[in-house]
């Protein structure tokens, strides 16, 4: 029997420069997706897949996120008083009940795998989640509950990935697998950034981890890898030297909103999605192609 996943750690204290001015003020995660900022879908994916201990490892900058998922009774009253009772509860059910956040300051930037290596504490002896929160992905059941699922049936850390252009190699980390006959596939090896005449394969890393707490300890003893940062591949590489890791081919679309164009994408999918907006907006942008 497997420890269920309870707590789910988000590193957000990366600057997003490629969203320069947008995020000079702003963290990156609360770049808005329609009508809700990526570090919300985040929550809510970790919280439907059974966690209950929210870790966000923040920079300078970051007060919004925090401010974000704090009570906010000014604004709760405004919206009473004015009988906004849909916007109200759309504010109040932010964090659900039963779910607790703590915020860990990463003093400096070296990597991944030093932000994840800082959650320590917070996280304790037992399995947990890593998410990126601009990596949105769309998938029913969502990502991180597919992976919770998958854990169950067999234990090990699992690392979410999707296949990419063999060109698109140096912008991930890779895996290689033995046996690529199914959805959950145990790797044999792991590299950050590998030139494509490298890569061992084309099944990248995205976003979505389930680690097992002896990561930490491989952190503590990983040099800096890959452009000078800790990399939390080189840690897992380590790991699965002793024990199984798993790549699991997670169902649903992904949109990297870490890009300009993917965070354009995920604004047109989930636009056409809401149930507000989304039939208006399909027929504007109809109307934009017949215009081209």
């Amino acid at each position: 029997m497997v420890k269920p996943v309870r707590t789910a750690v988000f590193p957000v204290a990366g600057r997003g420069t490629r969203f320069l001015p947008a995020t000079k003020a702003s963290p990156k995660e609360m770049l808005p997706v329609v009508d809700k900022p990526l570090i919300q879908y985040a929550v809510e994916e970790a919280v439907a897949a059974g966690a209950t201990k929210l870790v966000f490892v923040t920079g300078s900058s970051k007060r919004a996120i925090e401010d974000h998922f704090d009570t906010d009774p000014e604004l709760e009253r405004t919206l009473t008083e004015s009988g906004k009772t849909g916007l109200l509860g759309s504010i109040r059910g932010i964090v659900p009940a039963g779910v607790t956040c703590i915020y860990i300051r990463q003093g400096e930037p070296l990597g991944l795998g030093h932000a994840v290596l800082c959650a320590r504490p917070a996280v304790g002896d037992e399995p947990f989640f890593v998410h990126l929160a601009d990596d949105l992905i769309a998938g029913t059941p969502p990502c991180l509950l597919q992976m919770a699922d998958d854990y169950a049936r067999h234990g090990g850390s699992i690392v979410a990935v999707e296949e990419v252009p063999r060109a698109s190699t140096s912008s991930y980390g890779i895996v290689r697998l033995d046996d690529d006959g199914g959805r959950s596939q145990r790797i044999s090896g792991i590299v950050e950034k590998p030139h494509p005449e490298n890569a061992p394969s084309n099944k990248a890393v995205v976003g979505r981890y389930l680690l097992v707490p002896d990561i930490f300890d491989k952190l503590e003893n990983t040099g800096r890898g890959a452009g000078g940062e800790i990399q939390l591949t080189d840690a897992i590489a380590d790991l699965l030297a002793e024990q199984p890791v798993y790549a699991y081919a997670f169902e649903g679309a992904r949109y990297d909103c870490g890009s300009k164009l993917g965070y354009l994408q995920a604004t047109v999918a989930y636009g056409l999605q809401n149930g507000d907006v989304g039939d208006a907006f399909r027929d504007y942008l109809r109307g934009v192609v017949r215009a081209d």
